[in-house]
Formats: C-alpha cells, structure tokens, sequence
C-alpha cells in the first residue's frame, strides 16, 4: 500500500504535514488551552476556535520555508521522530522543553536515558513517529518548474499570512491576555520550541567563542590549626523532594535510620534549578541563582577550585552522571557499572557502592583537612524502583514499571519513599563511617539534594520545569547536617543555636558556597559570611 501512494504537490505536503502536527503532536499544547479556559471567568469561544487554524497557519508557513526538493524529505523525517518523542514527553509527563531540558538531555549517559524506554514510549515512537516517517520517505512529493514552484509557494505563504492576520484583527488582544495568563502556550507547541531551544543550546556551547577562563580565590588559605583535621563529606541528593521526608513532616517514617543520629534539619530550602545539568554547576559556583550564567559558570574556578588553591584534600565519587565540570580539576571517579557485581547489574549500581568506596577512601587519606564528595543516584527516576534493593522495599505495593504515569498514584508514591528511605540508609551509613574515624578526624557530614520531583500533581512528572513556573515539589529540597561533638567543639560551632537556626527556613543552594568554606575553616576575598550559615553559630563571632 506504501508503495501505491499517490503524489502530492509540496504545497499539498506541507499543508497535511501542518494538519499531522496540529492535530496529533500538539495535543499537549490544546491540553494547556483547555486548562487556561477551565480558569478563566469569561472565555470568548469565538476567540477558542480560531486557535487550530492560526496553528495550522503558522505552521504551514513555516514549513513551507523547508519544502525544498532534497532537504524536505530528510529534514521533516528527522524532526517528525523528534517530535515524536517530544509530543509523548510532554502528554505523559508534561515535560517542557527549554534551554534547561535540552541541556538535561544532551548530558544524559545512555544508561540513563535507557531507563525511559517501555513498551508505551515505543509503540508511541511507532505509531507517531516511524509510521509517518515511512510515509514521508514513501509518497512522491512533486515540484513544477523552479520560477512556478517559488511563485506557488509565496502565493500559499501569503494565503497562510493573510489568514494569521485575519485572526489576528480581530483576536489579537485576546491572544495577548490569554498567553500573559497562561506562559506555558508558547512553550507547548511542537516543532517550534524545541527546536528554539536546541538551536539556543547549539549556539551557546558550540558556536560561540569560549570566555576567558577566570580564577578566582586564588588568595584562598586555611584558618583556624588544631591537633586533628576536618574531614567533611557532602552528599549531592538525586531528585529528592522535600515533602516526602519525615523530617518535613511528611507521615510516612522516610528517615527512620537516621532518626537517632542528631541531624541538623534544614527548613525551607530552594534549589537553584529543576535539573542536575543547571542545579549542580549552579550550587557549586560562586554565582547566586538569580545571577547564574551557565557559560560564565564555566569559565570560572567555583567552590570546588576554591577549596583546592586553599591546599584541602578533596575527591569526588559519583554514582550518577557525573559532576557537570565542578570536579574537572581534582580527583574524581565516577563509578564503573560493571566492576561491583554486588551493588550494580551493568546499567547502574546502587548507592552503597558510594558507601563501599567512601570506605576504601578514608582507609588511605592523609591526616589533612578534607572534603569528599559523593553524588548519588538517589531517587532517580522514572525507574525509581531500580534505586533500592529489594531488602529495603519497605513500601508495598511499589511500581515496578518505567511508564510510571500508568501506575496507582499509591505505587507510585511507594517507590519513591522507598527510594528517600534507602538514601535514609545511606546517609545513617556515613555517619557511622565518619564516627569511626573520630580518633584522626573532626568529622561533619552535608546531605543537600540538586532538585526536587514530580509525581503526578497538576499531572507533572519527573523534573526540567521553567524555574519560573516550576511547581514546589521541583524546588523545595532536603538539606541536612551531622556534626561530631568534637568537630563542633574544636571549631566554635554551638549547635543548639544551629538547630534553632535551621528551623527558621529560607535557605538555597546559594548558601553552600560560602557554608563550605566556612565549616572548612577557609578565608578567601570570595566568601561572603552573610551567606554562612553556620557563621551565625559560631562561639566566636
């Protein structure tokens, strides 16, 4: 039947190709109208049908730009496939595809990205995108003359502004109001604001000549000699969200390991994005969220750089996808799937591997001031399930499935406390590592999480949100602390006024760049005590 495809002329193929994308691909795009209709008091319904055919419209003439004989055929077979998987992205998660997303998605590791494939995901990738694809590789596309043809576009170009600007006459003011009111219509259209973003994403990290690499604290130097060292570990949390922990009153017990160790529980704190490609940099630069640069960012020296001018020993483990540039210059290792049979399966490993290592780690470190830095896996997702063994399935019945928006809102919440309560574990488990080494070492610990998670509510999923308009389950993380009595005493850190601190709330990944060079006993022209948490509890200020 393919091969008996009758031929169409290319405006004929553009115009089908506008119906295709409007009417299948941008279902999540009429899902955003329906919702700015069911809020809005008085909706002009005249105004509401004439939005399919300014997509058609606006489409058509676009499209038309890239009808040409030998770039139509592979151009649109290319951006239907990625349509295909945008248009399921956005129905089944409600993923938007900014700057942010494409950034996300271009460090994404293959075993990563593997764990968003399931039968749903590819019959849909079938359905939408390969059968098309075929279609558009199969049917005759035909062209007249060059003069004829360029004369027929312009006139069917004109047609479809004529009609943009029609509607426009007379809804225009109705087009303003209703996308001021609802910010996410732009941002839901299908091809055109994925493709504006990875066009942005290509010209930023490609095209675009290279800053000037700047160092900063280069004056960095440790204060404050005492008979032991600090050593200090930060946990970077995976996808944890605040209102799922215990300790933010959450009515599951997510912390239950911990619970008997005396953390410091921090209230209220903000990520500085909604993805580990932008949070992580981010946390680990000398900028605040609202001044952060990605391109600036890096070509800088951030806090890590700091603390290495300053002579700290530091290492980096990762279990997840890599430190995102903040550990390029010390040690770091990111942990091989393979190697550990007893934590991993060849795709991932769990996050005792970290625990394993950090072990090995503090057998052979130098009697110096340190930071380690472990970066979990966490929780994840959308195979959350995959992030905790099975002894430590704790919350039945879970969701043992990747197309997590088919699962029961209550298996899906169960995998994820599952997966808080097992990073729980993890941190208990650190705590005790860092006990032990009490007779070399003061010992401290940080848990802070790079960004939240949606599970569903106002039907998101996962995370990648605009920060603008990202819901709190995406922003509002966990922030916790363990301090040694020694390493509080021989540091000047009362923690009875910490932990009245803590509750106050009102913290931010803006905090740690400054926090840790201050629990670190590091002076530095970059460091801001206002910024110091813990420069309000210190005996001697």
């Amino acid at each position: 039947m393919l091969s008996r495809l009758k031929s169409l002329s290319s405006i004929q193929f553009t115009f089908v190709l506008a119906l295709y994308y409007t009417c299948v691909f941008n279902i999540p795009f009429f899902n955003v109208v329906k919702h700015g209709i069911e809020k809005q008091a008085d909706v002009n319904m005249m105004f509401i049908a004439t939005i399919p055919f300014f997509l058609v419209f606006v489409l058509s003439f676009l499209f038309s730009l890239f009808s040409v004989k030998y770039l139509a055929k592979p151009f649109f077979i290319l951006v239907t496939l990625l349509s295909s998987g945008v248009f399921f992205a956005e129905l089944q998660y409600g993923v938007i595809f900014d700057y942010g997303m494409i950034e996300n998605m271009m460090q994404t590791n293959q075993a990563e990205a593997a764990t968003y494939l399931n039968w749903v995901s590819i019959a849909n990738l079938l359905l939408t995108g390969v059968v098309p694809a075929v279609l558009i590789y199969k049917v005759n596309i035909t062209y007249k003359p060059f003069a004829k043809e360029l004369i027929h576009k312009a006139l069917f170009m004109l047609t479809m502004l004529i009609g943009i600007l029609i509607i426009a006459a007379f809804y225009y003011e109705n087009y303003l109001a209703f996308g001021r009111n609802n910010n996410l219509i732009k941002r839901s259209i299908v091809p055109t604001y994925f493709i504006g973003s990875t066009a942005k994403y290509l010209n930023i990290n490609y095209l675009q000549s290279p800053l000037e690499y700047k160092q900063l604290g280069l004056d960095a130097k440790q204060t404050h000699i005492k008979d032991k060292p600090n050593l200090v570990v930060l946990l970077v949390g995976e996808t944890a969200r605040a209102m799922n922990y215990s300790y933010y009153g959450y009515n599951k017990p997510t912390n239950s390991h911990t619970q008997q160790q005396g953390l410091v529980v921090f209230k209220q704190t903000t990520s500085c994005g909604t993805a580990t490609a932008v949070s992580l940099p981010c946390m680990f630069s000398r900028m605040d969220r609202e001044n952060y640069d990605e391109r600036r960012a890096k070509s800088q020296d951030g806090l890590i750089d700091v603390l290495n001018h300053a002579g700290v020993q530091l290492q980096w483990l990762d279990n997840d996808s890599g430190c995102k540039g903040t550990c390029q210059h010390i040690e770091h290792i990111i942990i091989d799937h393979d190697t550990n049979p007893k934590w991993c399966n060849g795709e991932s490993c769990y996050d005792e591997v970290l625990v394993e290592e950090l072990s090995k780690r503090l057998a052979h470190i130098k009697s110096e001031n340190t930071l380690i830095v472990l970066h979990l896996i966490g929780s994840h997702g959308p195979t959350y399930y995959q992030r905790y063994p099975e002894n430590h399935r704790k919350f039945v019945p879970d969701c043992q499935r990747s197309d997590i928006q088919n699962c029961s809102k209550q298996e899906l919440l169960n995998t994820y406390d599952n997966t808080i309560l097992y990073t729980d574990f993890i941190i208990s488990q650190v705590v005790e590592q860092l006990k032990s080494q009490q007779s070399r070492f003061d010992t401290a610990m940080l848990y802070m999480s790079d960004h939240g998670e949606s599970l569903g509510e106002s039907g998101l999923y996962l995370h990648g949100a605009p920060y603008a308009f990202a819901p709190r389950e995406q922003t509002h993380i966990p922030f916790l602390g363990w301090f040694s009595k020694d390493f509080a005493s021989q540091n000047h850190l009362d923690l009875a006024c910490l932990n009245q601190e803590a509750t106050k709330g009102g913290f931010s990944h803006d905090n740690l760049f400054d926090s840790l060079l201050g629990l670190l006993n590091v002076t530095s022209e970059v460091y801001r005590p206002t910024a110091d948490i813990f420069a309000r509890c210190r005996k001697n200020n």
